[in-house]
């Protein structure tokens, strides 16, 4: 999947671990949510990446910024169900390089909008409860919040509650046109500053919002 700004390519230990390490060593925080990692060696993140590639679902893509030719991030696809026409986005993992950014964003833009277009009727996020800034991300991407599993998991031996968030295919119309107006290069002035919000383009296509972020 290619975007202006982003490329997302299946993941390749051989091609992608040792700058992934890079873009993600000494930010150990990233792993904090996620039942892997930190990794203590560039060898050891080829030996999980190299297992992780290996798998039809997960379906692991990397984020390569197309001005640097950097890799710095990770994303997936998981849980994905033809039958149900159901397809999750999951173990996302951004370099703090690309977090925040208009790469970032295209880049679940591109995910999302390869599985509508795939036929797919529901596109979910997950993601543990305490993750706020994974809940802010899920609701500034346009995912609808549904509710709270409590204790759905136990993590690194910690409990996990999961935070359910989704988009549904007939909402993807009006989604898609958010996205495009926000990454447009006219809704950025001349130092990148944006001018509309995403959240507030997708506010008006969200079903419902995540009570937690009203407070």
């Amino acid at each position: 999947m290619i975007g202006t700004q982003i490329r997302l390519e299946r993941l390749d230990a051989d091609h992608h671990a040792a700058d992934l390490h890079r873009a993600f060593s000494g930010h150990d925080s990233l792993w904090d949510y996620m039942p892997y990692g930190p990794f203590t060696s560039a060898a050891a993140y080829h030996r999980w990446a190299k297992d992780m590639a290996a798998h039809s679902d997960p379906h692991f893509f990397v984020l390569r910024n197309l001005a640097t030719g950097q890799c710095g991030g990770l994303a997936s696809y998981l849980r994905i169900t033809p039958n149900a026409g159901s397809i999750e986005v999951g173990h996302i993992c951004i370099s703090p390089e690309l977090q925040k950014s208009r790469l970032a964003t295209e880049a679940m833009f591109l995910m999302m909008q390869w599985a509508f277009d795939a036929g797919y009727r529901r596109y979910e996020w997950k993601c543990n409860a305490a993750n706020m800034a994974s809940r802010r991300a899920a609701q500034r991407l346009g995912f609808s919040y549904e509710g709270v599993f409590r204790q759905a998991a136990v993590v690194k031996g910690r409990n996990r509650d999961t935070a359910w968030f989704s988009v549904i295919d007939s909402e993807w119309p009006a989604l898609r046109e958010a996205f495009l107006a926000w990454l447009a290069p006219s809704n950025f002035d001349a130092t990148g500053k944006q001018r509309e919000r995403l959240s507030d383009l997708t506010g008006l296509v969200r079903a419902n919002d995540d009570p937690m972020q009203r407070r």
